[in-house]
């Protein structure tokens, strides 16, 4: 499978095709400081954002966005700016006039239904016909303007009636999507930009190959927006955002990319330009898609059956084997060695060397048939962390996320042994190959956020960070939250100015408690679920620490 976009333009500048890929963020103001989002629209363009996403939840946001647009024009900036509609058409036929490309969610725009009632083949088909009917009238104010419009389905954010037919599927998200872009050219309009987006790097990457696969069969090739939702800050994020974006670049897949960091939209540029970077140099040569090479199948998660060697593959878990005083070794999270490798055991495993697209060119027929473990190893001569951990979580995600690797083996001798072995484990954690740390699932904040996220996200993590396996969602508001928070165990959502609002799993579990409550609630919500471990922590709230200590263990 091969797939060349079309060639689309946001305003002035064309996407797709290629041409390079385009690096995006959005504003985390609120949209009614008019000033406040011009001066941060102005920081990303010059640390070289091309597309500039500015939340518009009501018609007074929709509104500002001209104002917005002008100041910036007043600053010779003309940047594209992008609307982010979700629940109000309204909104949306209104930032049509103004913006771009308006980012609208099939998972609820326009489907307002919520029960859990089964719907027929009627009810589904006559509901699909009153979305047609409401986005018609955006389709046409689209047209007039040459605005674009960016069908962006999220993960945990389906309809129910997407969710009666397909369930929380790959399929249901491909689906939820389709059915828009279906309507948009029985419309005649198709200056469209389709994504797939979770914080579950493998559902991302699925999804979003199911997407190409079903567009061909329908002959659409419109461009792909990549990222990877509430990837979370620091390195962890850096990591799952780069794993996502990077396997789906390395099949030839994408035209242009966010990077969701939790802090100030600023600092997700240049992990973004680093990312697109390794691809816009051979961008204009012709692309190989390698998605089905060597994959059994590329929209569904199977990792290759080996036999064990000293450690490595057969039901072990996927292993980091680094240099450690002086012997090649496995070493487990804390970096300490628990076994050694000598030359007679690295001669019964198979060992892929190079970046992403040469492991995955030597890896033959023979290898894959005779179940030998497979060592993914690749060199780093970088000093330049940033690069290292992007070009890192690219090289070993994209074979990982295919169920191929049964260790890695990174190596950089001008970067520290400690961040090269924490940056292997925080790979094997985005894939899910290998779970060794908490999973924070936190969005990037917008102007919908009305509390401190980096604050509240690292009291959170200083609560929790020991509670391996579990995964734990801070979320900005309720816009988002409840729905992209779905794969989170518990989950801390801001509902409104001092409301938070805590949930186990997708159920809410306490409503309506203060901030300055809500992390110690969290604690006793993840001890009441039997999820809590014997740990001493130390936790600060308001500037004051205190010591906090459960004893119920963990079950499982």
């Amino acid at each position: 499978m091969s797939f060349q976009s079309e060639i689309i333009s946001i305003g002035d500048l064309p996407l797709g095709g290629y041409f390079p890929i385009r690096v995006q963020s959005m504003t985390n103001t609120d949209t009614n400081d008019i000033g406040a989002t011009i001066k941060q629209c102005v920081r990303l363009v010059n640390a070289g954002c091309e597309m500039v996403r500015i939340t518009a939840q009501g018609i007074t946001e929709a509104n500002n966005l001209a104002l917005i647009k002008k100041g910036l024009l007043q600053k010779s900036i003309k940047v594209p700016l992008i609307a982010d509609i979700h629940f109000n058409p309204n909104a949306a036929e209104i930032a049509a006039g103004i913006v771009e490309k308006v980012r609208i969610n099939p998972g609820n725009y326009c489907d307002k239904r919520t029960t859990n009632s089964k719907s027929s083949l009627q009810d589904y088909d006559e509901e699909l016909e009153r979305i047609a009917v409401r986005l018609r009238p955006l389709l046409n104010i689209c047209k007039q303007n040459g605005t674009a419009i960016r069908i962006g389905t999220n993960h945990g954010s389906l309809s129910a009636r997407i969710m009666d037919k397909y369930g929380d599927t790959a399929e249901g998200m491909v689906e939820s999507a389709m059915e828009f872009g279906r309507i948009c050219l029985d419309e005649s309009f198709s200056n469209l930009v389709f994504s797939m987006k979770s914080s579950n790097v493998r559902v991302m990457v699925q999804a979003t190959r199911l997407l190409v696969e079903k567009m061909l069969a329908e002959n659409m090739n419109f461009p792909i927006h990549l990222g990877v939702t509430e990837a979370g800050d620091g390195e962890d994020g850096i990591v799952k955002s780069a794993a996502g974006i990077g396997s789906l670049l390395e099949n030839g897949i994408g035209d242009t990319i966010r990077v969701s960091l939790t802090g100030s939209p600023e600092i997700e540029i240049p992990v973004a330009l680093a990312i697109t970077e390794r691809y816009n140099i051979h961008r204009k040569l012709d692309q190989q898609n390698l998605i089905s090479k060597n994959s059994s199948n590329p929209i569904q998660y199977q990792h290759r059956e080996t036999i064990a060697v000293s450690g490595i593959g057969g039901n072990y878990p996927v292993a980091v084997i680094a240099e450690k005083d002086g012997e090649t070794c496995l070493l487990d999270e804390h970096f300490h060695k628990v076994g050694n490798l000598s030359d007679h055991h690295l001669h019964f495993l198979a060992v892929l060397e190079g970046n992403a697209s040469e492991m995955r060119q030597s890896l033959d027929k023979r290898i894959l048939e005779n179940k030998q473990p497979i060592v993914l190893k690749n060199n780093y001569s970088t000093d330049n962390i940033l690069q290292f951990q992007i070009h890192s979580a690219i090289d070993f995600s994209s074979l990982l996320i295919d169920g191929i690797g049964d260790a890695i083996r990174p190596t950089a001798p001008n970067i520290s042994p400690e961040t090269v072995n924490n940056t292997a484990f925080a790979i094997l954690q985005a894939t899910r190959a290998r779970i060794t740390r908490t999973e924070f699932i936190s969005c990037p904040s917008c102007g919908r956020t009305l509390f401190d996220i980096e604050k509240t996200l690292h009291q959170v993590k200083t609560a929790t960070q020991h509670l391996k396996g579990l995964k734990i969602a801070v979320m900005g508001c309720i816009v988002n939250g409840p729905g992209e928070m779905a794969d989170a165990d518990y989950g801390y959502v801001g509902t409104g100015k001092d409301q938070v609002t805590l949930y186990k799993g997708k159920e809410i579990a306490c409503k309506n408690v203060l901030p300055d409550e809500a992390i110690q609630k969290l604690v006793e919500l993840i001890k009441q679920g039997g999820d809590w471990v014997d740990n001493a922590i130390m936790c600060e709230f308001e500037n004051e620490t205190f010591r906090v200590v459960f004893t119920k263990p963990r079950s499982g």
